[in-house]
């Protein structure tokens, strides 16, 4: 997927310095780099992109936007984006920000005004990383790439490692470096002299109380889906991921509508009882008449590929599911595909997490008079004699506990880290240069900026930055860049991400049912198998393969014996971790054996960090 990187207010003789910088952008997929160059600042953009110049101005744009305004998009045709923004820039920067639309990552830099705009787009699919160092401006969509520059600083921020370990990623706006941040979704900085801000420029607004027929919005549901596939299959050989779930299999389904033939598609599979989901793949390709491709991930692939993944992720990062996605898209590159389509943002935009559903019955538990529960329907549960042997009382002592949590953080109420103890794992130490109560403030301030007034749109709108930009995303983007190819995401077209905002809560949750709107718009276009199957996705039988196979087992252990030397977790969990708690249930501990992996993993292909 290449990348931008650039500064504004440093005056370097080095004139080389903007290739260096730009280095590890193309590193994986050798795009050809573009740069520019004024007297104080400098831009490069790797792979899709666009850079323009004129006295004391460079403009760039990394990514496949497109412009709004169908006249100014006519003039971008033969002119360029970049150069079309350049005679836009009086209208301040909201409102050019608010001309782009697609993904996207966009600088201006203005060195007669000593200024600067950085943006990135709606749904944050490319990012991109800041640095305030003195008066100059650095910025990258790669941290790699910003800390070439010789101002920046790259002293790691334990506070970042410590919501890595929480969150198996690092939230943005926060990173793994001290002095850096990154742009949040919808998200603009200014730049003025030294002084930076940052605003949005859009948010997702959600209109709860539609009214329009339902056979009016499955067609206009319709229309833009095979819109979105189009637009995002244009300009290039593509293919689609295709897990058998519905989104996977709604991507597919329209490619194959769209492009007149058989979709080239591609899934990847696991030799590992309850991990594998192959069949539901096999039955969205029977169905449409895609040309299926298969895979099947070993042990072996997985102890290849892990140094690949931890060097091509700028940020620790701990979805597991980055593996197979890798290989899921490294099968497509083979055949020449060079964009791949990711079904990623159905469940956010239309309902489709568990936890919605989950959610749901624990909130009518706040329903019931705040009075009851507490004079008789809590001292009744808890008081009972013997009631930890009824497995009734039980269950409904678990219930109310979960239910008294406020939101967001019941969502947490399974969260490794705190089921372990934070001083059961880190040393104290690292702990004291952290604030353990971050992870989930973070979580308030993101739940509670949403205007939302039903809770399934705004776990919704937490779960678009925390689920999709912050997790999800990633992986695919470099998943795919590790691969070599482009991946682009249909269901996140503008036009899509606003027809789902005008949905009512109960189309995208209905009572527990998930993705009502959804699933019943696809009937007689979906299988029927796909609509009812549960969400699974690729995930790793990691835990599993951990208990048998031995090179597996050595890199892990070797992994996890060099991170007690960085003095940030606590040696004697490491040894419990891999002994009694691995052997204990191998699913559930694995997860965290692999999130310490791949920190420790991280930092050997960083070695000045």
């Amino acid at each position: 997927m290449s990348g931008i990187c650039g500064w504004i207010g440093h005056g370097a003789q080095d004139r080389e310095l903007i290739g260096r910088m730009a280095v590890p952008l193309a590193r994986f997929d050798g795009s050809a780099v573009h740069q520019a160059e004024g007297s104080r600042s400098a831009v490069a953009v790797a792979g899709a992109g666009d850079v323009h110049r004129q006295e004391g101005l460079l403009i760039a744009l990394w990514g496949h936007p497109v412009l709004r305004d169908a006249a100014l998009a006519e003039q971008a045709s033969v002119r360029g984006t970049a150069a079309v923004l350049a005679a836009q820039r009086h209208l301040g920067a909201e409102k050019l920000c608010a001309l782009l639309g697609g993904p996207f990552a966009l600088c201006i830099l203005d060195e007669h005004a000593g200024e600067a705009i950085l943006a990135i787009d709606r749904l944050g699919v490319h990012p991109l990383t800041w640095q305030l160092a003195g008066e100059a401006l650095l910025f990258a969509s790669s941290a790699d790439a910003l800390v070439r520059h010789p101002l920046a600083r790259a002293g790691i921020d334990p506070q970042g490692i410590y919501n890595y370990v929480y969150f198996h990623m690092v939230p943005a706006p926060g990173t793994v470096y001290r002095d850096q941040q990154r742009l949040l979704p919808g998200h603009y900085l200014h730049y003025r002299q030294g002084r930076v801000e940052t605003r949005p420029y859009w948010k997702m607004t959600f209109q709860e109380d539609g009214k329009r027929s339902f056979e009016d919005l499955k067609a206009d549901f319709l229309a833009q889906l095979k819109n979105g596939v189009r637009e995002a299959s244009a300009g290039a050989k593509v293919g689609a991921f295709l897990s058998g779930g519905t989104d996977s299999s709604t991507i597919a389904g329209m490619l194959c509508d769209v492009g007149g033939v058989p979709a080239e598609t591609y899934s990847i599979g696991f030799a590992a009882q309850g991990y594998d989901e192959m069949e539901y793949a096999r039955i969205a390709s029977r169905h449409f008449g895609t040309k299926h491709h298969e895979y099947y991930v070993t042990p072996d692939d997985v102890v290849a590929a892990i140094p690949s993944v931890a060097a091509v992720c700028d940020q620790p990062f701990g979805n597991a599911s980055a593996v197979p996605a890798f290989y899921c898209a490294q099968m497509a590159r083979k055949d020449g595909v060079t964009r791949m389509l990711g079904g990623d943002g159905g469940d956010e935009l239309f309902g489709g997490n568990e936890r919605y559903a989950k959610q749901h019955v624990f909130a009518r538990y706040e329903q019931v008079p705040s009075l009851f529960r507490k004079a008789l329907l809590e001292p009744a549960i808890f008081n009972f004699p013997g009631g930890d042997r009824v497995t009734l009382l039980r269950k409904a002592r678990s219930y109310i506990e979960q239910a008294s949590v406020a939101m967001p953080a019941r969502l947490e109420t399974y969260n490794l880290l705190g089921r372990y103890g934070a001083r059961q794992v880190f040393t104290d130490d690292f702990l004291a240069g952290t604030d353990t109560s971050q992870p989930l403030a973070g979580l308030a301030q993101t739940y509670g900026a949403s205007e939302a007034k039903s809770l399934i749109n705004r776990m919704l709108a937490l779960d678009l930055k925390i689920t999709l930009a912050d997790n999800d995303l990633p992986k695919v983007m470099k998943a795919c860049e590790l691969a070599g190819v482009e991946v682009a995401f249909p269901f996140l077209n503008d036009a899509m991400v606003a027809f789902s905002a005008g949905l009512t809560p109960q189309q995208k949750l209905n009572g527990t049912q998930l993705r009502w709107f959804f699933k019943e718009a696809l009937k007689g276009f979906l299988p029927p198998e796909i609509i009812t199957k549960q969400k699974h996705g690729f995930g790793l039988p990691f835990g599993v393969w951990l208990q048998e196979h031995k090179a597996l087992q050595e890199l892990a252990s070797d992994s996890l014996t060099d991170l007690k030397s960085r003095g940030i977790v606590r040696g004697d969990f490491i040894e419990q971790l891999t002994g009694t708690h691995l052997r204990e249930h191998a699913g559930y501990h694995g997860t965290m054996v692999w999130v310490l992996m791949m920190l420790e993993q991280w930092f050997r292909q960083r070695p000045g960090s």
